[in-house]
């Protein structure tokens, strides 16, 4: 997530959960340097979604594309773009929407409230939150591991070859916006972080794990489709304040406190939001729950359906959802 997967405040805390991103196998182009076809094809039927590489916006992206195209007529391309990139995609109309932000207050300042090329296009529906977990049969073996106070007193069994010595924090991809590096040194913990290299090597690393019943402590966040395979229970942190987020914001590495919850959010390019038509109308009524969101990502990253796939399975099997976002 490239660190989907943060705040809607002052602290940028996305995924990853950023919040995030290296490719997924979605199919998504790269538009960090290329344009898609249809962005800004006058006249045309045609929508653009951003897709971050995070499994829970590739569902997103598959279901609204699904019935964009099945129900509504129009042309649709998804392109893979990481957070921030995405926004300067979004303002300059080389896509047309994102449907997941975990919150950029920098980019939402300036493209939202000053330049005004970015338009808010309500809740996802769904609540994100970023966390370091450990899995609940560690848990509950060690009730006090879940506060961050006594992580110290587990390093040595949370111990890996790439750790150095040290207790490993499990991170996904380097390019995900997170605070983990400055909260390990902050709180002086005896632990390193180490990159999987990308959410599904991550998720890999996590089921690894628990098929041996071995202890690990992870950055992971909700909503995520894992957590129907592998119980996981959260460490708590020092409280999320809105001065840590400010202090933070100011400068990253002073960030000495839990992630906050954040509504996920939708945005739409202005001249779409304007120009769209019934598409930007039933992407701004685009609205489900966590459950649905994970139901359709577990298809795709377990059951190894394609996003086609998925789409059209969720779709047949909750019209009743559905077409409440359908533009009348």
């Amino acid at each position: 997530m490239a660190t989907r997967k943060r705040t809607r405040k002052v602290l940028t805390a996305v995924a990853a959960l950023g919040l995030l991103a290296t490719a997924t196998g979605c199919g998504a182009a790269d538009m960090t340097k290329q344009g898609s076809p249809y962005a800004n094809a006058a006249g045309a039927k045609t929508v653009t979604l951003s897709v971050q590489s995070w499994v829970g916006a590739r569902a997103n992206a598959a279901v609204a594309q699904y019935l964009l195209e099945h129900e509504l007529g129009y042309r649709v391309d998804t392109v893979q773009v990481d957070e921030v990139p995405a926004w300067d995609a979004l303002s300059q109309g080389r896509v047309d929407a994102i449907l997941e932000d975990w919150g950029h207050p920098d980019q939402e300042k300036r493209y939202v409230d000053d330049k005004r090329t970015v338009t808010p296009g309500g809740d996802l529906g769904v609540t994100g939150h970023i966390g370091w977990w450990v899995p609940k049969y560690f848990a509950d073996a060690h009730p006090d591991v879940l506060d961050w106070r006594n992580l110290d007193k587990y390093a040595s069994q949370l111990r890996t070859a790439e750790s150095g010595g040290k207790g490993q924090l499990l991170d996904g991809s380097p390019s995900y916006v997170t605070n983990d590096k400055a909260l390990v040194k902050n709180l002086n913990l005896n632990y390193q972080v180490v990159f999987a290299g990308s959410e599904a090597a991550q998720i890999t690393q996590i089921k690894q794990f628990a098929k041996e019943k071995r202890p690990f402590l992870t950055y992971w966040y909700e909503p995520q489709w894992l957590f129907n395979e592998v119980p996981m229970v959260e460490v708590k942190l020092p409280e999320y304040t809105d001065a840590c987020a400010a202090k933070g914001a100011k400068d990253p590495s002073t960030f000495d406190c839990a992630y906050p919850t954040s509504q996920l959010k939708k945005f739409l390019n202005t001249d779409f939001a304007e120009k769209g038509g019934k598409a930007a109308r039933f992407l701004e009524k685009f609205h489900w729950t966590k459950a649905d969101q994970n139901e359709v990502a577990q298809m795709i990253a377990e059951d190894k359906l394609s996003v086609e796939q998925a789409a059209k399975k969720w779709v047949q099997q909750h019209p009743d959802v559905w077409k409440a976002w359908l533009p009348r």
